[in-house]
């Protein structure tokens, strides 16, 4: 049976000015309904977590049925008039993850957990800023087309159902099952955050998309087979986009070099104009990266394993560690990953040291140049593009370890048990045309 993934959409609605007041409304009705179960969950949590039903053990405190007519708190009843079942389920699912988390968090202070070490307890927040979800067919229902949309809203004095358009939508609504969204509203916005459950297909080959993540190239990806040969390779650098984000980095440093001490809040609309376009990069060059796989029947896709690298600033007033704040490296692996996923493909990761610095063709490692540092020379003198010299043995290694050609998780061959004074040589892209030459005269 294939996993199920859940991915999330975001609907803009367009609802008329009183519709809009009426989901406002909704929405705090729903938030005090919550701080007030808050108070009844922390309570009881003992007794309502050794329950065999959390949900109708809390239900039983605060809901007059037939089989419980006298439950212990009335305020509810009271207060929050024929307040939705569904919409009573939601609340107590939400209250007790808040409590629960709470409560973990304040064991791990007590058992001395704290950073820093004078920390103060931390402080249980009831006036959580949530938002109501709508199960289906009972508190949101979507017409055949998927432009309309009825939600049961609270007017002031009852729960009636409401029309509001959607404005627009992706295309997940195609290929997956919809759950049931949250309706997300403030005075400028209102939207659903729609889930889609998601069954990726199965499929499987032996080719790999291997991508080399850059400062001066952002992503220089490449196709290779298990024999080494290289069916295509792609540059993938938006300087335009990139630009545009540097703009946004001169502009911070100008304000830098004109105030002493920089405050809480200096130059807060650069950072989020930066921020933003690093963020619709990393969207777009994701995109293209599982296009070029898919392109060329990869299904896996292959990066060198960064996760926690810390780069180092360059020379006094160098602008090099700004760059490297602004690297796009884990959010555009993770965006590549979680979109790869979804195609049924797959993502892995190699061993870093030694892609860049060692020539793809086995002459050994590589002179970079101090003009222009993605340029490599070679020992027999070729000059070549470093990134993607990198890509080639990032791919080489993956596929090294997939075939079992080498037993090292270093990226290095092993050439036999003794040890050795120097460095034994990475594997690059010419160690699967020795192999499959190999193969080839073993096989004649």
């Amino acid at each position: 049976m294939s996993r199920t993934i859940v991915r999330t959409d975001k609907w803009p609605l367009q609802p008329s000015p009183e519709v809009r007041l009426h989901l406002l409304a909704t929405v705090d009705e729903y938030r005090a309904y919550c701080k007030a179960l808050s108070y009844v969950v922390m309570g009881h949590w003992p007794e309502l977590v050794a329950a065999t039903s959390f949900c109708a053990a809390t239900e039983q405190l605060i809901h007059r049925t037939r089989k419980n007519p006298s439950p212990k708190y009335l305020y509810f009843e009271k207060r929050f008039y024929k307040f939705p079942s569904y919409l009573r389920r939601a609340a107590i699912e939400f209250v007790k993850g808040q409590v629960s988390s709470y409560l973990t968090r304040y064991r791990q202070w007590q058992s001395g957990v704290r950073q820093p070490r004078e920390a103060k307890p931390p402080v249980f927040n009831v006036d959580a800023g949530c938002y109501p979800v709508l199960y289906k067919g009972q508190l949101v229902k979507f017409d055949a087309h998927l432009l309309r949309a009825w939600i049961k809203v609270w007017n002031g004095s009852d729960w009636v159902w409401a029309e509001v358009s959607i404005t627009s939508k992706r295309q997940r609504h195609l290929i997956g099952s919809i759950k049931s969204p949250s309706l997300v509203i403030s005075k400028k916005h209102c939207h659903l955050a729609v889930p889609f459950g998601i069954v990726p297909p199965k499929w499987e080959t032996d080719v790999v998309c291997a991508v080399d993540v850059g400062i001066n190239t952002l992503a220089t990806a490449s196709i290779v087979r298990p024999d080494g040969t290289v069916l295509a390779r792609q540059f993938m650098h938006p300087a335009s986009d990139i630009d545009r984000r540097d703009k946004q980095a001169r502009i911070i440093r100008r304000k830098a070099r004109k105030t002493q001490r920089l405050h809480r809040g200096f130059a807060k609309m650069p950072y989020r104009k930066g921020k933003g376009i690093n963020a619709n990069i990393a969207q777009q060059v994701s995109r293209q990266i599982v296009n070029f796989a898919l392109e060329y029947g990869a299904s896996t896709i292959v990066f060198e394993d960064l996760k926690g690298w810390r780069p180092k600033g360059g020379k006094r007033r160098s602008t090099l560690k700004q760059k490297f704040h602004g690297w796009l490296h884990r959010r555009l692996v993770t965006l590549t990953e979680q979109k790869f996923q979804e195609e049924g493909g797959k993502t892995e990761y190699v061993y870093a040291r030694g892609t860049s610095s060692w020539a793809f063709d086995g002459s050994g490692q590589v002179q970079r140049s101090k003009t222009q540092y993605e340029l490599a020379t070679f020992a027999s003198g070729k000059q070549y593009s470093c990134d993607l010299s990198a890509s080639y043995n990032i791919a080489a290694r993956y596929l090294a370890d997939k075939l079992k050609l080498t037993r090292r998780k270093d990226g290095q061959v092993a050439k036999g048990k003794s040890s050795c004074a120097t460095p034994r040589m990475p594997v690059t892209l010419s160690h699967l045309w020795d192999w499959e030459a190999a193969d080839e005269r073993t096989a004649s």
